[in-house]
């Protein structure tokens, strides 16, 4: 029997993208329905790695020591190896400890990890809860929509047993895939941004492997002296599991025995079985728009798919996932301007672009890398040196890609003037000028700033905060939801630069100063979306 279920939001697709979102949206006091056609357990082992902002925003969840526990096996190496084959000629290698012994890190309480994403997504899962006890329902489909000036009446088909019911929700989030129907629906363009390619996933489980390598076992290996692949090898969960990816172009290895690939990267001799053959076409992509339509919004890889290298995929999708998600909370809370929900594509969209850029010269620089299976030693140390210059490790090592992309956009306020340090590229180190993401720093074993920021704008005061009445009226005023914090310690007073520094929900500097500001409700109205 059809019926009818209502909700704020409906989430179309349960990938990190539409599940981030989801937990969000919750956190933030939203309810909504999240509708997978698959299930927790259905994804297939692509590796998830994860980048330091993804993990921030799993932090808040209260998930990110979690994810590191379900991950890749705590003692396995996180190291990447340039090599002539796995288990030959080393080249380079770029050393970044273990899950549980790592270097430290000065920009983030949350550095990058590993998980399979068939790990990954159960985990998500339960942290949402899944029907009939929590909103997300797997193994049901959208089958349409059809919009109104009031909201998104959906027909979702149960795919179990059958059933149609009916969801009515007042926002829909596409998080549907790369061929996103919603998108397709609404005839957002998604122009090819560079090359297409056909690539082919060949995972392998070698359970000698790790043992046998010893210390010269990777997370990544780069392949550098194999015909079969100018691609990489990975370990996708330190217990035994691998992937090697390759191009099929070329001809040749599009049908090319998947062991014969396989024992064509090993140099050394090891029993090993292919547990799955998997071929795919990268097209990547950045949508013409984000907001699909008055009522709908393109997230994850439905809005932009990018280039493999670099990993930043799916962290861009899931930094997206906790801009819409803040946005939307707002206007449902009845506190949004009317620029608010413009500004998720506006702000996003040229994040997505330049991550696609450098995802893009990442995968240029290993197509045009001609392997050389008989290279000798001076030919490799040749190499090695080339590989450094070119600045190779930037493909797995690139805080300023995670960490350092800065919006613009009405809602951020501009220094005036803006000091030269302030401006240019991205740089790894933080930043807190406005549109970039706050700054970390401890304030206390164990709570960062950053635990300062997310369901409130957040002021930080690192002076006296006299005249701070006007600030807090004007923000009442416009019912934006706002927390003050007087910080006395000297050390992050420098690292935010200004005395007042004013933080957004999802933990971007919206404007700073030294002194309060001439027209606080203006700057309310601004930071909203209202003007």
């Amino acid at each position: 029997m059809n019926h009818t279920d209502d909700a704020d939001v409906l989430i179309v697709g349960g990938g990190p993208a539409g599940m981030v979102t989801a937990l969000e949206l919750g956190w933030r006091g939203v309810d909504f329905i999240l509708v997978d056609a698959g299930g927790p357990c259905s994804a297939p082992p692509t590796v998830s790695t994860l980048g330091p902002r993804s993990m921030e925003i799993f932090r808040r969840h209260g998930l990110a020591d979690a994810i590191r526990t379900v991950g890749l096996a705590r003692d396995h190496p996180l190291d990447i190896a340039w090599v002539s084959l796995v288990g030959g000629h080393e080249l380079l290698r770029l050393r970044r400890g273990t899950p549980a012994v790592r270097p430290p890190f000065a920009h983030t309480p949350e550095p990058d990890a590993v998980c399979p994403q068939d790990r990954l997504m159960p985990l998500l899962a339960r942290a949402v809860g899944v029907h009939p006890h929590g909103p997300l329902r797997v193994h049901c489909r959208m089958e349409g929509f059809r919009l109104d000036g009031d909201g998104v009446t959906a027909a979702v088909r149960d795919l179990g047993s059958g059933q149609v019911s009916t969801v009515r929700a007042r926002f829909l989030v596409a998080c549907d895939g790369t061929s996103s129907a919603v998108r397709a629906v609404c005839r957002v363009a998604a122009p090819a941004r560079c090359g297409t390619r056909r690539l082919r996933h060949i995972f392998f489980r070698a359970p000698e492997l790790k043992a046998l390598l010893g210390e010269r076992m990777a997370l990544c290996y780069v392949l550098m002296g194999s015909l079969a692949s100018r691609f990489h090898v990975r370990a996708m969960d330190g217990r035994g599991l691998y992937r090697l990816t390759t191009d099929t172009d070329d001809g040749p290895r599009e049908s090319a025995d998947a062991r014969a690939l396989v024992r064509g990267v090993l140099a050394v001799d090891t029993p090993f079985e292919v547990v799955a053959d998997r071929r795919w076409t990268l097209r990547p992509f950045v949508a013409d728009r984000f907001r699909a339509a008055e009522r709908v919004f393109l997230v994850g890889d439905a809005a932009h798919t990018l280039p493999p290298a670099g990993g930043f995929g799916v962290n861009t999708g899931i930094c997206g996932a906790a801009d819409v998600a803040w946005k939307l909370a707002a206007e449902l809370k009845g506190w949004a301007g009317p620029q608010l929900l413009d500004s998720y594509g506006i702000e996003r969209s040229a994040v997505a672009l330049e991550a696609l850029q450098e995802a893009d010269a990442h995968l240029l620089r290993t197509l045009v890398r001609a392997p050389d299976p008989a290279g000798a030693p001076a030919a490799w140390a040749a190499t090695a040196e080339l590989l450094a210059r070119e600045g190779a490790v930037r493909e797995f090592d690139a805080p300023e890609v995670h960490l350092g992309f800065r919006y613009t956009s009405p809602l951020i306020v501009p220094d005036r003037p803006e000091r030269p340090e302030t401006v240019g590229p991205r740089r790894p180190g933080p930043r807190a000028a406005p549109g970039c993401r706050a700054p970390h720093a401890w304030l206390s074993p164990g709570t960062s700033t950053l635990d300062l920021f997310g369901r409130t704008f957040s002021l930080l005061c690192f002076a006296r905060p006299e005249g701070r009445d006007e600030f807090e009226r004007a923000f009442a005023a416009h019912h934006v939801p706002l927390r003050i914090t007087v910080c006395a310690d000297p050390e992050i007073a420098r690292l935010y630069e200004r005395a007042f520094v004013l933080v957004r929900p999802d933990g971007h500097v919206a404007w700073r100063g030294d002194t309060w500001p001439a027209d606080a409700s203006t700057l309310a109205a601004k930071v909203r979306g209202a003007c």
